[in-house]
């Protein structure tokens, strides 16, 4: 079993399964337990996380490449190097790789191709204007999700993984799409990141990288020495403008090939919106990654010359060369500078004389059977340009102008087939469009009811290709019921046993009770049809109106009613009660200050009537004459706060003893001084209590 599977790394990241592996690691699936997501993870093999250095780089790359945001790359969540695993954090991403989606389709269509290449291209020069350059752009290392889109993944690890030169056996699988500059252990940047992708869009539009060989070493060679053939070559249905496009990015030396992923984008642009443009690039047809000397420069004419001037720039002199330019000297009349001779005799002279007669019959002869061939040479010339143009008429009347043949397909019959995700794919000969989907009775859902053009029409590759999907049997019209006042559970269930979806909805209401169904959507008596989702607006009571109390104790009563009025309050209670304080004098409210409350819950006010209107006590002569102080027990509320108990005796406003109650107490002890019977008003936190009746006899304090 894999020793990483089970595990949670830095008490976050539980490893779920492997998903992949490379030469330099492993991908796992594993759930973020802190922000519970599923993510990949890729695991350095144990060989590589020995290293330090390797490690250091490893952190610090991965650091960076986290700095990236964008929609054509693979987002890096995380970086952790240690003892235990060295990991990346990234997205896990639901799709399949360019590769697999090569291998499955093979040759793809230039469109495709674009499609493709354009997002790689916009993911580089992102990465790009950041500093950072992939190094590894390959089809394995580039994500295509289920709706299309494309995500570039490994960015800067390359150069981590790749601190060795050396090309290895892990290596073959970058060595077909690696830059010249760093198969020879160069110097690289973004240019070099554009070379790969061009060799990604050559395997795309031919199903095979542009070099290949036995082993890691000799594909690096050859792209060290270019040559690869025109892709035109092994798929004629490649435009040129693609072609230009993808042999200006491959080009050998880097100054040739596009300064940045920007301008390459915008040819791809260009080429997007005119796919018959050619641009002016030039490259020679023999080796297509040298670009085209200028007019001034020797074009080789021969096997031989065009491999020497290749390699060393200089253009061989060969015997045909030396003959031509002595030709070019004799049309223009000048010679060349020779030394002079010394005299010679007259016998001499005559044999000099005689042969250089003979060589001007030579060359006479000569130019007399280049006459003769050259005229040979225009009437056979004539002739073929007459086939020529006796075949050109014919292929352009029979519809295979310059095999133009190959970009026509026949349409597919495809009325009654059923369309999924994957129909588009299956016919990518066509661009498939979507008219409005329709009822039928014959066809059901999910079936093609018609398509424009029609089966069996040739039309050119890439035609749009229109096609009307079913939506089943049109439903069958129903009235809708009224289903007002009934329950929205019983109203729910009948709507469900007649086909339709109903969607519950609160609504405040002061006249449907709680519960209760007010209305529908669509209303009662509509015409409605089967499947369609009808809405219930339940009653959820009468909306709830809050005000906030005030605090009202110690103002006036009919201020106080007043300000409640105001507020909205609507069960308010106004109690009078017997008090020392001012008549109409607010002594009580029985909801505290500031608290948020419905306007139609009960509040209780209590205001005082004023001072009582007292008799003086009846004294008897034994209580005049004997004036004690007890300690008398009262019986108090038992609150679970703290409170304060005041005496006063009856009809004064002096308080005779006041003290704390503690919570939760039911009797306490106050001292009274007086004689005989007395009467005495107990008030708790302001607000009247009771009047107490007291004995003072020797025996009351020990009630």
């Amino acid at each position: 079993m894999d020793q990483y599977i089970g595990r949670l790394l830095d008490n976050r990241y539980e490893i779920l399964e492997m998903i992949g592996s490379g030469g330099m690691a492993v991908v796992y699936k594993a759930r973020c337990h802190r922000l519970n997501r599923l993510v990949a993870i890729k695991i350095l093999k144990d060989e590589f996380a020995m290293d330090e250095e390797f490690r250091r780089r490893f952190h610090a790359e991965g650091e960076a490449v986290a700095m990236l945001s964008h929609p054509n790359i693979v987002q890096v969540y995380d970086v952790s190097s240690s003892d235990s695993a060295n990991y990346i954090v990234m997205e896990l991403i639901d799709g399949i790789s360019l590769k697999q989606y090569m291998e499955k389709k093979g040759v793809l269509n230039w469109k495709e191709t674009l499609h493709f290449s354009m997002q790689i291209c916009k993911g580089l020069e992102h990465a790009h204007s950041r500093g950072i350059v992939h190094r590894d752009i390959k089809p394995h290392n580039v994500m295509v999700l289920k709706n299309g889109s494309v995500k570039v993944m490994d960015f800067g690890i390359a150069r981590v993984m790749n601190k060795s030169n050396t090309l290895t056996k892990e290596a073959l699988g970058s060595v077909h799409y690696i830059s010249p500059e760093q198969a020879k252990g160069g110097h690289t940047d973004n240019r070099s990141d554009l070379y790969s992708l061009g060799v990604v869009m050559y395997e795309m539009m031919t199903g095979r990288p542009p070099y290949d060989g036995e082993s890691a070493v000799a594909v690096a060679i050859q792209h060290i020495n270019g040559g690869a053939p025109l892709p035109s070559t092994l798929n004629p249905n490649i435009p040129k403008g693609m072609e230009q496009i993808i042999m200006k990015a491959m080009a050998l030396d880097v100054r040739d090939r596009y300064v940045s992923a920007t301008e390459m984008l915008q040819d791809m642009e260009e080429f997007r919106k005119n796919p018959a443009i050619v641009f002016d690039h030039k490259f020679l047809m023999d080796d297509a990654t040298r670009a085209i000397p200028s007019e001034s420069q020797h074009r080789p004419q021969t096997t031989a010359e065009k491999k020497v001037q290749a390699k060393t720039g200089v253009r061989p002199t060969s015997d045909t060369a030396r003959l031509r330019q002595s030709q070019e000297r004799r049309k223009t009349g000048t010679v060349p500078t020779v030394r002079t001779a010394p005299a010679v005799s007259t016998r001499e002279t005559d044999s000099i004389r005689r042969a250089q007669q003979r060589r001007k019959a030579e060359i006479r002869k000569k130019e007399e059977e280049r006459s003769r061939v050259a005229t040979t040479a225009i009437v056979i010339c004539s002739a073929v340009a007459v086939i020529a143009i006796v075949i050109f008429l014919v292929a352009l009347f029979n519809g295979v102008l310059l095999d133009r043949e190959r970009d026509y397909v026949e349409v597919p019959y495809l009325e009654g087939e059923r369309y999924d995700e994957n129909f588009a794919a299956t016919y990518s000969d066509f661009n498939i469009r979507l008219m409005p989907q329709q009822y039928h009775d014959t066809y059901e859902e999910g079936q093609i009811i018609s398509q424009q053009p029609a089966g069996g029409e040739k039309v050119q590759r890439g035609t749009d290709l229109w096609i009307t999907v079913s939506m089943g049997p049109e439903p069958e019209t129903k009235t809708m019921d009224d289903f007002a006042g009934a329950s929205a559970e019983d109203a729910s269930a009948l709507l469900t046993n007649q086909g339709f979806h109903p969607l519950t909805k609160n609504e405040a209401s002061d006249t449907v009770e709680k519960g209760l169904v007010i209305r529908t959507d669509p209303a009662a008596g509509a015409d409605v049809k089967e499947g369609q989702t009808v809405y219930l607006y339940v009653s959820s009571g009468p909306a709830v109106v809050t005000a906030t109390m005030p605090e009202v104790v110690g103002k006036d009563l009919e201020l106080v009613k007043e300000l409640m009025t105001q507020l909205g309050f609507q069960n308010v209670r106004y109690d009078p009660m017997e008090s020392q304080k001012p008549k109409n004098e607010v002594i009580y409210q029985s909801v505290s200050k500031d608290t948020e409350l419905d306007v139609t819950s009960e509040v209780i006010i209590q205001y005082s009537e004023g001072p009582a209107e007292t008799q003086p006590p009846e004294t008897t002569e034994s209580t005049q004459d004997k004036e004690i102080t007890i300690t008398y027990p009262v019986d108090v509320p038992d609150r679970q706060v703290e409170y304060r108990l005041e005496v006063y005796l009856k009809g004064s406003t002096e308080v005779l003893t006041s003290k704390l109650v503690p919570p939760g107490t039911t009797r306490t002890y106050v001292d009274l001084t007086g004689s005989g019977t007395m009467e005495f008003d107990l008030y708790v936190d302001g607000a009247f209590l009771r009047t107490q009746t007291v004995e003072f006899t020797e025996e009351s304090g020990d009630e």
